[in-house]
């Protein structure tokens, strides 16, 4: 097991390595969990008594849960995606979850947002809406919404290389999670345990925390992990982002052949305690890191989607 010290070196220097080669839409602190800048200190040789400068790497100011403070620690830089679209098909909408905290902050780096609530459309407006988009997220509830037709767009959708993110909750509230991500990666979630916490950087392997190192947790040492929470089954094809306080896997991402998704069983983060540690920054990062701008580059879609369809 790594001790913190040994953590905190290793986050810096695969982060300062990693960000050397990151695409111009990403800030210049992408995968370092640790954000540090190199501050000036004022030096005095003893032998000598002539005062110098030094340079040493210091963590920037962080914000009340730990997390560093400001958006230029975010993975995009604001409005890198301006233009581009996120279709959300927003199948539960209880508890006051109206999506505005999310969007407000998807906005923030240039997304716009297209929204189905409570069912699906017609499988032709989902597709003519989904070439227009960037990427798609799925808000499960408890009841299952999308037919074999819509399963068929979504899944040609993620083949062609397009980002997906699966929302899920704790049970019963995955049907169309479940159904569509068993079809398109073999994995599902399912059960139900309390969470209400904050998790801090992944100590030791499958226990509670955030992954050190990806993209997606660009400037994260803190996340709030959700109220009530489902559990992902474990895939050898999954690479996970965040183990619940419980030590369950509540969030992964799937990366292969050009292909990008990440399933989430913990959908109250959207709307529940939103100010609580790393929630906005996380759902950018994750957005980001969907567009999958490392295969598309400029060719990422940019035509906006009329707003919310109510």
């Amino acid at each position: 097991m790594k001790t913190r010290n040994q953590l905190f070196t290793l986050l810096i220097g695969v982060g300062l390595l990693f960000s050397t080669g990151a695409s111009a839409q990403y800030t210049k602190h992408a995968s370092k969990n640790v954000i540090t800048e190199s501050v000036p200190i004022q030096y005095l040789d003893e032998d000598t008594g002539i005062e110098e400068i030094r340079y040493e790497e210091r963590a920037v100011a962080s914000d009340s849960y730990g997390n560093a403070r400001g958006n230029q620690y975010d993975l995009a830089v604001d409005g890198a995606f301006e233009g581009q679209t996120i279709a959300v098909l927003h199948f539960y909408t209880g508890g006051g979850f109206n999506f505005s905290l999310p969007k407000k902050a998807l906005e923030e780096k240039g997304f716009s947002v297209y929204r189905w609530l409570n069912q699906a459309p017609e499988p032709k407006d989902l597709e003519e809406a989904l070439a227009k988009s960037c990427q798609l997220w799925i808000i499960s509830d408890q009841a299952r919404h999308l037919n074999d037709e819509h399963l068929k767009i979504i899944k040609k959708f993620f083949d062609s290389g397009k980002g997906v993110y699966i929302w899920g909750d704790n049970q019963p509230y995955y049907a169309d999670a479940n159904y569509v991500s068993k079809a398109l990666i073999g994995v599902e979630m399912n059960g139900n345990l309390m969470g209400n916490k904050v998790v801090n950087l992944q100590m030791e392997e499958k226990k509670a925390g955030v992954m050190p190192n990806h993209l997606i947790t660009t400037g994260l040492q803190y996340v709030y992990e959700g109220i009530t929470i489902a559990t992902l089954s474990e895939s050898k094809d999954l690479t996970p982002i965040i183990y619940g306080s419980a030590n369950n896997l509540v969030t992964a991402v799937y990366e292969k052949e050009g292909k990008r998704l990440i399933l989430d069983g913990g959908f109250t983060r959207l709307y529940c305690n939103w100010d609580t540690a790393g929630t906005g920054r996380y759902v950018k990062n994750a957005a980001a890191w969907l567009v999958n701008y490392e295969r598309f580059g400029d060719k990422v879609v940019s035509n906006k989607v009329a707003d919310d369809i109510k």
